[in-house]
């Protein structure tokens, strides 16, 4: 390989491509380095940096150009409900989505961000899926909500707000999400799914109930001296009054979808959810907490969310 004037990494010309691939087996078998940073590459700008020969030497290949393989936005906007900027940041199959793209929701677990928000290997997922027309178009937008499990748990920052009435407007503004830029579902990780389910129960509340709601590894905690940990509700009776565990009822109409590891601290919430509320998706396996687990689920996730995509979007 060559170097820019910055330091990086370029790639070899047509000629260069040819001798390493004549080489692949080599190539191969040192794919932990080259592999590993072109993946992680890719994932950064939603199109792995090599030819599509030379991702099929390393068996990364989509059967659709590599631009095909999704789309990041980052953006910074400012949130009135939070009181502070925040990171919009849109994950899309395509780098020209068509225009009210159904968007769902994807909220971050705790010391989470937006950036950081989607379980690795979704956006290929979804912009693969996309492509060979095996879900509908849609997206996914992420914004930064805090450590206070969504809700308004310090006065002037109020993560739900901003995900009922301003994510809509930010969403309608570049043309993305359905009636109104409304999501028309929730994802969410670890704090992420108690956010997913709790904004799900806030939407029914106003009569505009999100189409699906999908839970990876939610953050359901059956013990008050548990939850008070994360000093993100001021007692025992606010944190019930949001708990999704306690409005199960409320929530269970919505096609849901869960997933969660056996060796997971939340595994016992997520039994309790699963055997009250009968999703439509109830998936336990081997795993602890953490991404590990997750990638595993990506494909089965984005399967979820495609058969609720608006017929009519």
């Amino acid at each position: 390989m060559n170097e820019d004037d910055q330091g990086h990494a370029t790639l070899p010309g047509v000629h260069g491509a040819r001798r390493w691939l004549s080489r692949r087996s080599v190539l191969i078998a040192g794919a932990s380095g080259l592999g590993v940073a072109g993946l992680a590459a890719g994932t950064a700008t939603g199109a792995l940096p090599f030819s599509e020969a030379l991702q099929r030497a390393l068996g990364v290949a989509s059967p659709t150009p590599a631009t095909q393989l999704g789309s990041p936005r980052v953006e910074r906007v400012y949130s009135e409900a939070r009181g502070r900027e925040v990171d919009l940041v849109l994950l899309l199959p395509t780098k020209a989505p068509p225009k009210g793209l159904p968007m769902s929701l994807m909220l971050h677990g705790l010391h989470g961000t937006a950036r950081h928000a989607a379980p690795t290997g979704l956006l290929k997922q979804l912009g693969s899926d996309v492509a060979r027309k095996a879900v509908p178009p849609f997206g996914f937008v992420a914004v930064d909500g805090g450590d206070h499990y969504w809700h308004e748990n310090q006065p002037g920052d109020n993560p739900m707000a901003m995900l009922l009435e301003e994510v809509p407007r930010w969403l309608a503004a570049r043309g993305l999400g359905g009636r109104d830029g409304l999501p028309f579902a929730a994802t969410g990780l670890s704090m992420g799914g108690f956010g997913a389910l709790l904004y799900t129960r806030r939407r029914l509340e106003r009569r505009r109930p999100p189409a699906a709601v999908a839970a990876l590894a939610p953050a359901l905690i059956t013990s008050w001296p548990e939850m008070s940990k994360r000093r993100a509700f001021r007692d025992a009776a606010d944190w019930g009054s949001l708990d999704p565990l306690r409005h199960i009822d409320v929530t269970k109409s919505v096609p849901t979808g869960i997933w969660c590891g056996t060796e997971d601290p939340f595994i016992g919430g997520v039994r309790k959810f699963i055997s009250e509320a009968r999703p439509t998706v109830a998936h336990t396996a081997r795993g602890k907490h953490g991404d590990a687990f997750n990638r595993t689920v990506v494909p089965s996730l984005v399967a979820f969310l495609g058969k609720h995509v608006p017929k009519n979007a």
